[in-house]
């Protein structure tokens, strides 16, 4: 039977594996590589277990550190990997540097790749994302895109029009699955709250790496709290920063550790509002029915404007912004499926395995090398 290595390493990357994983299961022989980009259990074991994902099969432990080492780690173990599994296909998600890594182990050794959710853009070559998306893209035999914008992307870079599919968005397959899962009842009993209250999800460089910014977001979110309490799961990334600036000393600034995947979309699922800095949430936000304001100055996902409830708000815009949104009509929650942006239908990951399958049984099987690449001596 054919085998598949799916290579994951970060929590963005499961909600959109698990159902290309259901799909294609019993049509090939399937390997899952979880590489440890995220290893806090909080942000990867805690997803295999509710999403129902199978145990990986390799776990590469690949941690922390910059961008170059935990990119080079994750390429070291993956290059084992792919010469001892010799995969048919590599599927890779997303956009994180286990992506970009899996991309670039199997090109040299000659093992085909498919991309789930290509062609996604911000034109912000200042995010590590877009390099990654960027590069992922250009090596991929295969590109799945969740998106109309991302066929246009790609088409401008010269992929053909043969490697590209809109298949629509295998994350939302997830939250659609487990749709009554998210209790916002239980989500207000954690966490003390009885009316109104917004959620907040920071990460990105661009807010929290920096003192300034650091402090201009602080001072934001103590302006807001002022009027409704704000849950703030909070990434490791920036901890230190947010805590040093002051966040947690307004009593209107709810700091949690990170939530499981139902924990937290029935936490978003019961807000007025989600202001965020990820790419996910303002997927999850669309279909939803939940104004979302994204503290970034581009989106890789402009669908979540068009077609939903997002828009992007620079941190000092965010209070006029949430009098905007607050005194709107409460949009359908969640959205009707009339109301989502295309292909977001919950079979995503049907058609992903189909595309995968047809593709498959139209290839002649290549030869790989014996050897890793690093190994062999170019005449």
């Amino acid at each position: 039977m054919r085998r598949i290595v799916h290579v994951t390493g970060a929590r963005p990357n499961f909600p959109k594996a698990a159902p290309v994983l259901e799909a294609l299961r019993g049509r090939v022989n399937q390997v899952l590589v979880h590489t440890g980009q995220h290893y806090d259990d909080r942000l990867s074991r805690v997803f295999f277990d509710e999403l129902g994902l199978p145990e990986p099969d390799i776990d590469l432990g690949a941690g922390s550190g910059s961008h170059a080492a935990q990119t080079a780690a994750v390429m070291v173990g993956l290059e084992e990997v792919f010469t001892r599994q010799r995969p048919d296909l590599v599927v890779v998600y997303g956009d994180i540097n286990s992506t970009l890594a899996a991309t670039l182990v199997a090109a040299k050794l000659l093992i085909p790749v498919a991309h789930v959710e290509a062609g996604l853009r911000s034109f912000d070559m200042t995010m590590p994302e877009e390099v990654n998306r960027r590069v992922t893209d250009q090596l991929s035999d295969l590109l799945l895109v969740t998106s109309a914008d991302a066929v246009g992307h790609l088409a401008r870079e010269g992929v053909p029009a043969d490697r590209i599919h809109f298949t629509g968005n295998p994350m939302i397959d997830t939250l659609v699955k487990h749709l009554d899962r998210f209790d916002e009842a239980a989500a207000r009993a954690r966490h003390g709250l009885t009316g109104d209250y917004l959620v907040a999800t920071l990460h990105r460089p661009a807010n929290v790496d920096d003192p300034a910014a650091v402090a201009r977001l602080v001072a934001m979110l103590h302006e807001v709290a002022g009027r409704m309490p704000v849950v703030i799961p909070l990434h490791p990334r920036g901890r230190a920063g947010l805590e040093a600036a002051g966040l947690s000393s307004s009593t209107g600034i709810v700091v949690c550790e990170p939530l499981p995947y139902s924990a937290f979309l029935g936490l978003v699922r019961g807000a007025a509002a989600v202001l965020t800095d990820s790419g996910g949430v303002q997927e999850e936000a669309t279909v939803l029915g939940v104004p979302c304001l994204t503290m970034r100055p581009n989106t890789e996902r402009p669908v979540t404007i068009t077609h939903g409830t997002n828009r992007l708000v620079t941190v000092e815009g965010v209070p006029a912004a949430l009098d905007q949104v607050l005194g709107a009509p409460a949009p359908v929650r969640p959205a009707p499926p009339e109301r989502r942006p295309p292909l977001w239908d919950g079979a995503a990951g049907r058609r992903i395995a189909e595309v995968i399958i047809t593709w498959l049984d139209s290839r002649t099987p290549v030869t790989l090398p014996k050897e890793p690449a690093s190994q062999v001596v170019s005449g």
